[in-house]
């Protein structure tokens, strides 16, 4: 079996409202199946405020008013991306706290990486349910 190394850098937003977390459901890539933050890769020529304002629109549809930078994470993970093919991933995360104006979420997939977003407790959560950025910015929150 081959495998391949990458490494991929995106900003991601933690979005909290009345002890609730804003989180995507993974469609695809070494997390799919998972809840994740939503948020994404960094375009080419595009700054991490940039691709963090522009992946929470894509996919929870809501307007940022105000980030903090919250931690810059990485995790290395390895998946099956083919049936002969594996993926070294090291993926280092810019974690955002974000308010947003909306409270309605986006809840249809947008045809990418997201099978669309909702609200969950925070209190019902657990790392099996999670991706590590995720889980991650729960545990330092709490």
């Amino acid at each position: 079996m081959e495998t391949v190394t990458k490494t991929h850098v995106g900003a991601y937003g933690i979005i909290i409202k009345d002890n609730k977390i804003a989180l995507i459901k993974k469609a695809r890539g070494g997390y799919k199946g998972k809840l994740d933050l939503p948020g994404g890769g960094i375009e080419h020529n595009e700054t991490p405020l940039e691709a963090l304002y522009r992946e929470i629109k894509e996919e929870v549809n809501c307007t940022v008013v105000s980030e903090t930078l919250f931690d810059v994470v990485s995790k290395n993970i390895t998946w099956q991306m083919e049936e002969n093919l594996l993926e070294d991933l090291h993926h280092i995360g810019i974690l955002y706290m974000v308010d947003v104006k909306e409270s309605i979420l986006k809840e249809d997939a947008d045809g990418l990486d997201s099978n669309g977003s909702e609200w969950y407790e925070i209190k019902d959560l657990n790392e099996d349910l999670l991706s590590p950025f995720a889980w991650y910015a729960i545990n330092k929150i709490k």
